[in-house]
């Protein structure tokens, strides 16, 4: 029987014993150091899992590659399996090994294609230390069951992701979404059939959480099909990887350097679910080349800001009765600069706005702008002309000295009021959090759609302490604090006084 483990805290232990292993390098570059033996370490595995299988059967050749195709399982050439690597760990030469190995991969499985990191051999990467890394990663505790093994190390690389974006503050947000906003915004619009895209998709995390909501809603996975598009190629490099170790299929996954706005990888497509946190209010991004672009229905946005840009980019490819989810800074929820105004109007007046969450602050690694979640449905028969708003800017917790999460619940209560109000079964407004306002309601503040301006203010609970006895007990303590600020300002003067000076 498999010994069982703190997953998270192995996890956790896991990324202070490498992060120990650093040293002088950046953690932008040491993620791929790392990140990139996580990944070799779980393919070796899937694929020795099948090596002993066909190895007992006498009609099978273990070293067969159309073996492994035939399974959906990556061919690793000797030189780059993990026992190898493992056993040449104590050499100089151990980076040059760790390249070769990558390249060999490469060559026999063409979804891995310029994909994996050949950084080993570099000079500034202490192979003392590249041994030891191997040695923890090469750590026992892997080595379980190995249906759980698989899904330890798609955990693994998921927190490693995590962990890495928060180390690199700004820049880590580019790649990242806070597993919490992700979880809330795949709950939320429940991708169980059909086409999943993401134009600005980062390391995949949307695509992953996509699939964890299908499996574990007893679905089936190839019921799903993602499609992507990322404009860093690096970042590309980390959305295949991830996606590889949890088996999803990543071909439709693309990588280009103009991005989704000036080459869309994938015009033709009517996705049944969009998820997206592209960049927050970003500039200059060409749409004076863009000019009449069918994809600005609605109104062309600003060459200042992207939000809207975002927005329609996602509409244009949403199929006719396909839901979409996008994270965007709250500036679009009220912004009437340079049309966008215009352009929320008309989306709101078109009914294609159904539910508006707003976040807590500091969720993000990359930026402390206030964010908020925008569902846009083309069809609402449920709630025709009615928009959700959830104000949800003062849940969560600080779990550590800058960064805030949501907890379990606070995704679950907001994810339970969306679909009890869709469904119109158990909802009903809460004053501070929740409100379904008519179209009507919304014009009347002129199509802002900040949440707090339709929740209101939540009432304060009675303590039963009637209004006179509470003054009284103030008007007491005031008294006090004045008495005691009089006293110490004597006291001041006094040793003032006592040196030779006078106030």
């Amino acid at each position: 029987m498999a010994k069982k483990t703190n997953t998270a805290s192995f996890e956790q232990q896991l990324f202070k014993a490498a992060d120990k292993l650093r040293k002088n390098i950046d953690a932008a570059e040491y993620k791929y150091v790392v990140l990139g033996l996580v990944f070799i370490k779980y393919i070796s595995e899937s694929f020795n899992e099948l090596y002993q299988k066909l190895e007992a059967d006498e009609w099978s050749d273990p070293e067969d590659r159309d073996e492994y195709l035939a399974e959906n399982v990556f061919f690793v050439p000797q030189t780059a399996r993990w026992s190898h690597i493992h056993n040449n760990a104590k050499l100089a030469t151990i980076g040059q090994t760790i390249d070769e190995a990558m390249e060999a991969i490469e060559k026999e499985n063409a979804e891995l294609k310029n994909v994996l990191p050949k950084v080993y051999g570099k000079a500034n990467l202490d192979k003392a230390s590249l041994g030891q890394l191997i040695d923890l990663i090469s750590n026992t505790e892997l080595q379980v069951e190995n249906e759980n093994s698989k899904d330890l190390f798609g955990r693994v690389y998921e927190y490693f992701l995590g962990e890495f974006a928060n180390a690199e503050g700004k820049k880590g947000g580019q790649f990242y979404t806070p597993k919490a906003i992700v979880k809330l915004m795949v709950e939320m619009i429940e991708p169980y059939k059909g086409r999943v895209y993401d134009p600005a998709c980062g390391s995949g995390g949307m695509f992953v959480m996509s699939e964890k909501f299908v499996t574990e809603h007893q679905g089936n996975i190839n019921d799903i099909t993602i499609y992507g598009q990322e404009s860093n190629q690096t970042t590309w490099k980390l959305s295949k990887m991830n996606l590889a170790i949890r088996n999803v299929n990543s071909q439709f996954v693309s990588w280009n350097t103009e991005g989704s706005f000036l080459k869309d990888a994938h015009p033709d497509l009517k996705a049944d679910f969009i998820l997206a946190n592209p960049p927050f209010n970003q500039k200059d991004w060409g749409v004076d080349r863009l000019q009449d672009d069918a994809r600005w229905k609605y109104g062309t946005p600003p060459s200042g800001n992207a939000n809207y840009g975002w927005m329609m980019h996602m509409l244009y490819h949403l199929a006719p009765k396909g839901v979409m989810a996008t994270v965007l800074a709250n500036g679009s929820l009220s912004s009437n600069t340079s049309g966008e105004g215009v352009i929320r109007k008309n989306l709101v007046e078109q009914d294609l706005v159904e539910c508006i969450v707003a976040l807590p602050k500091q969720l993000f690694y990359n930026t402390g702008i206030p964010a908020c979640i925008w569902f846009l449905r083309r069809e609402k028969s449920n709630h025709s002309k009615e928009i959700l708003f959830i104000d949800a800017s003062e849940m969560g917790y600080m779990k550590d000295r800058t960064h805030r999460d949501l907890a379990e619940e606070d995704v679950n209560l907001i994810t339970e009021t969306y679909h009890n109000w869709r469904k119109s079964e158990n909802y009903e407004d809460v004053k501070g959090f929740c409100k379904a306002a008519t179209l009507e309601e919304v014009q009347k503040h002129n199509h802002v759609l900040t949440p707090g301006r339709y929740v209101g203010i939540p009432d304060e609970e009675d303590d039963g302490i009637p209004f006179e006895t509470k003054m009284a007990d103030l008007t007491t303590t005031l008294k006090e604090q004045m008495e005691k600020e009089e006293a110490l300002n004597e006291e001041i003067k006094q040793q003032l006084a006592n040196i030779g000076l006078e106030l």
